[in-house]
Protein backbone atom coordinates (compact mmCIF):
# COMPACT_ATOMS: atom_id res chain seq x y z
CA UNK A 1 0.00 0.00 0.00
CA UNK A 2 1.27 3.44 -0.87
CA UNK A 3 1.88 5.97 1.83
CA UNK A 4 -0.17 9.15 1.93
CA UNK A 5 2.91 11.19 1.06
CA UNK A 6 3.52 9.10 -2.07
CA UNK A 7 -0.11 9.32 -3.10
CA UNK A 8 -0.08 13.10 -2.68
CA UNK A 9 2.70 13.25 -5.24
CA UNK A 10 0.34 11.56 -7.69
CA UNK A 11 -2.99 13.30 -7.00
CA UNK A 12 -5.10 15.34 -4.64
CA UNK A 13 -6.58 13.05 -2.01
CA UNK A 14 -10.22 13.43 -1.02
CA UNK A 15 -11.11 13.09 2.66
CA UNK A 16 -14.56 12.02 3.80
CA UNK A 17 -17.00 14.40 5.49
CA UNK A 18 -18.81 14.76 8.78
CA UNK A 19 -19.86 11.51 10.46
CA UNK A 20 -22.20 13.09 13.03
CA UNK A 21 -24.32 14.83 10.41
CA UNK A 22 -24.68 11.59 8.47
CA UNK A 23 -25.69 9.71 11.63
CA UNK A 24 -28.41 12.30 12.36
CA UNK A 25 -30.15 11.34 9.11
CA UNK A 26 -30.97 7.95 10.65
CA UNK A 27 -33.07 9.56 13.42
CA UNK A 28 -31.89 6.98 15.94
CA UNK A 29 -33.60 6.44 19.28
CA UNK A 30 -32.12 5.81 22.70
CA UNK A 31 -32.79 2.11 22.13
CA UNK A 32 -30.90 2.17 18.84
CA UNK A 33 -27.85 3.63 20.57
CA UNK A 34 -28.03 1.07 23.38
CA UNK A 35 -28.46 -2.05 21.26
CA UNK A 36 -28.78 -5.32 23.14
CA UNK A 37 -25.47 -5.02 24.91
CA UNK A 38 -26.24 -1.75 26.70
CA UNK A 39 -30.02 -2.05 26.99
CA UNK A 40 -29.82 -1.75 30.79
CA UNK A 41 -27.09 0.91 30.95
CA UNK A 42 -27.71 3.25 33.90
CA UNK A 43 -27.43 6.54 31.99
CA UNK A 44 -28.76 7.83 28.66
CA UNK A 45 -26.43 7.13 25.75
CA UNK A 46 -28.30 8.76 22.86
CA UNK A 47 -25.85 11.10 21.18
CA UNK A 48 -22.85 8.90 21.88
CA UNK A 49 -22.19 8.46 18.18
CA UNK A 50 -18.98 6.52 18.76
CA UNK A 51 -20.96 3.83 20.60
CA UNK A 52 -22.72 3.04 17.31
CA UNK A 53 -19.52 1.39 16.09
CA UNK A 54 -20.37 -1.33 18.63
CA UNK A 55 -24.17 -1.27 18.72
CA UNK A 56 -24.95 -0.41 15.06
CA UNK A 57 -21.81 -1.15 13.03
CA UNK A 58 -23.85 -1.60 9.83
CA UNK A 59 -24.91 2.06 9.98
CA UNK A 60 -21.32 3.23 10.44
CA UNK A 61 -20.11 1.00 7.60
CA UNK A 62 -22.93 2.25 5.35
CA UNK A 63 -21.89 5.86 5.97
CA UNK A 64 -18.26 5.05 5.22
CA UNK A 65 -19.32 3.36 1.99
CA UNK A 66 -21.36 6.42 0.97
CA UNK A 67 -18.21 8.52 1.25
CA UNK A 68 -16.24 5.95 -0.72
CA UNK A 69 -18.91 5.94 -3.43
CA UNK A 70 -18.67 9.74 -3.53
CA UNK A 71 -14.95 9.45 -4.26
CA UNK A 72 -13.23 9.70 -0.87
CA UNK A 73 -9.71 8.31 -0.83
CA UNK A 74 -9.42 8.52 2.95
CA UNK A 75 -12.14 7.76 5.46
CA UNK A 76 -11.80 8.73 9.09
CA UNK A 77 -12.76 6.39 11.88
CA UNK A 78 -15.87 7.09 13.94
CA UNK A 79 -13.80 8.12 16.97
CA UNK A 80 -14.55 11.79 17.51
CA UNK A 81 -15.20 11.19 21.22
CA UNK A 82 -13.61 7.78 21.80
CA UNK A 83 -11.52 8.99 24.71
CA UNK A 84 -12.02 8.25 28.38
CA UNK A 85 -12.58 11.96 29.02
CA UNK A 86 -15.33 12.32 26.42
CA UNK A 87 -16.92 8.98 27.34
CA UNK A 88 -17.24 10.16 30.96
CA UNK A 89 -20.38 12.02 29.80
CA UNK A 90 -22.00 8.58 29.50
CA UNK A 91 -20.05 6.87 32.32
CA UNK A 92 -18.44 4.72 29.60
CA UNK A 93 -14.77 5.59 30.15
CA UNK A 94 -13.87 1.91 30.36
CA UNK A 95 -15.05 1.39 26.77
CA UNK A 96 -12.81 4.00 25.08
CA UNK A 97 -10.28 1.46 23.84
CA UNK A 98 -12.98 -0.91 22.59
CA UNK A 99 -14.74 1.95 20.78
CA UNK A 100 -11.53 2.76 18.92
CA UNK A 101 -11.00 -0.87 17.91
CA UNK A 102 -14.62 -1.26 16.77
CA UNK A 103 -14.45 1.97 14.76
CA UNK A 104 -11.30 0.90 12.94
CA UNK A 105 -12.96 -2.43 12.15
CA UNK A 106 -15.99 -0.62 10.71
CA UNK A 107 -13.76 1.50 8.45
CA UNK A 108 -11.69 -1.46 7.25
CA UNK A 109 -14.77 -3.59 6.68
CA UNK A 110 -16.41 -0.76 4.72
CA UNK A 111 -13.36 -0.50 2.46
CA UNK A 112 -13.29 -4.26 1.89
CA UNK A 113 -17.03 -4.40 1.16
CA UNK A 114 -16.83 -1.39 -1.15
CA UNK A 115 -13.96 -2.91 -3.11
CA UNK A 116 -15.73 -6.27 -3.36
CA UNK A 117 -19.03 -4.69 -4.47
CA UNK A 118 -17.51 -2.31 -7.00
CA UNK A 119 -14.36 -4.10 -8.07
CA UNK A 120 -12.58 -0.80 -7.31
CA UNK A 121 -9.30 -2.28 -6.13
CA UNK A 122 -7.20 0.19 -8.10
CA UNK A 123 -7.73 3.03 -5.63
CA UNK A 124 -5.42 3.09 -2.64
CA UNK A 125 -8.15 3.52 -0.04
CA UNK A 126 -6.94 4.40 3.41
CA UNK A 127 -8.66 4.28 6.78
CA UNK A 128 -7.73 7.50 8.60
CA UNK A 129 -5.26 7.18 11.43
Amino acid sequence: MSTIRNLLNEKILVLDGAMGTMIQRYKLTEEDYRGDRFKDWHTDVKGNNDLLSITCPDIIKAIHKEYLQAGSDIIETNTFSSTSIAQADYDMQAFAHELNIASVKCAKDAIAEFQQETGDNARNLLPGQ
